[in-house]
């Protein structure tokens, strides 16, 4: 039984406070109107059925594309309590990233939220990360997901242009920043970075040309997901990073997960093992009597949706 890390789905609570906008971001019937991108008709059956098969665990997030993070308190904080009030009532087997409100942090609404029983708190990479919210997580021992944010308005770019360019480019900025400025202020914090990090680990030959840090140092807690990419991108970052700290997602309904190609007990680190470091941290690697690689000597279980065992200090 493999784990989803990346996964969306509205629910009706969700749909109908998209509905009740008369401004971006704001569903019309299912077309979704946004600042940035073109109209995009949403396909209802995608958030109404959803094959389930095989997951111990499919963890679903806001769409931050959508901006809501970055909307005034009174507009945005709606649409987060509407998502997360649908997204902890779907049952085994999601689970769910919490969201948060950037134009106004607010740190003590954000652990409220966590210890309802998310996973971790999901940021769009276009903000910039607010140490208060860091702090919340850390002290709850729960992992961060970086996701892409809104895109930049592009006249005649194809529909296919914030996917590719916009998202990625975001992503290659939020790993580098990440590394150069959030991990020394927050040392003992967890991160998955959406879709490979925008590939952007595999430009370490460029960096260390330009003054940057060496190669072959890896971070074991940042961690890049796989969705939208295939065997030979997965293939490079494992040659860049290694294999224990990629994980599986597919970023459904939009994509499908892929197979990463590189055999049974590569699979099975990027699909069970790694995953479960990624959500549990430091307990994953206590109760593992073996190989993080090969899964040998797994224990414990996985992380459910529920309310925390305990808030650490």
């Amino acid at each position: 039984m493999s784990v989803d890390v990346h996964q969306h789905l509205w629910t009706g609570a969700f749909v109908d406070a998209l509905r009740a906008r008369t401004s971006p971001p704001r569903l019309d019937g299912w077309t979704l109107i946004l600042d940035g991108e073109p109209p995009y008709e949403v396909d209802p059956a995608d958030h109404e059925h959803r094959d389930t098969t095989g997951l111990e665990l499919a963890l679903v997030s806001l769409s931050s594309p959508l901006g809501i993070e970055f909307l005034p308190p009174e507009e945005g904080r709606p649409l987060i309590d509407a998502y997360h009030d649908g997204a902890l009532a779907l049952g085994e087997p999601f689970g769910a990233w919490a969201a948060t409100c950037h134009s106004e942090p607010d740190p003590d609404r954000l652990a409220k939220d966590l210890d309802r029983g998310f996973a971790g708190l999901q940021i769009p990479a276009t903000a910039e990360p607010d140490d208060r919210l860091l702090e919340v997580l850390t002290a709850r021992d729960l992992p961060l997901f970086v996701h892409p944010g809104p895109a930049a308005p592009m006249a005649g770019a194809p529909p296919w242009w914030p996917a590719l360019v916009p998202y990625v480019q975001q992503m290659h900025a939020a790993w580098h920043y990440f590394h150069a400025v959030v991990r020394p202020r927050h040392p003992r914090l967890r991160v998955c970075f959406a879709l490979l990090a925008g590939l952007a680990p595999l430009h370490s030959e460029r960096l260390i040309t330009r003054g940057g840090g060496g190669r072959g140092l890896v971070d074991r807690d940042f961690f890049v997901e796989t969705s939208s990419y295939g065997p030979r991108a997965i293939d490079a970052i494992v040659r860049e990073l290694g294999i224990d700290v990629v994980v599986n997602g597919s970023d459904a309904p939009y994509a499908t997960a892929p197979d990463p190609g590189l055999g049974a007990a590569a699979g099975h680190a990027i699909t069970v093992v790694n995953p479960r470091r990624l959500l549990r941290g430091s307990a994953a690697d206590c109760r593992s009597g073996g190989s993080e690689t090969t899964g040998a000597g797994e224990g414990g279980g996985m992380w459910r949706p529920g309310p925390p065992n305990g808030v650490r200090p």
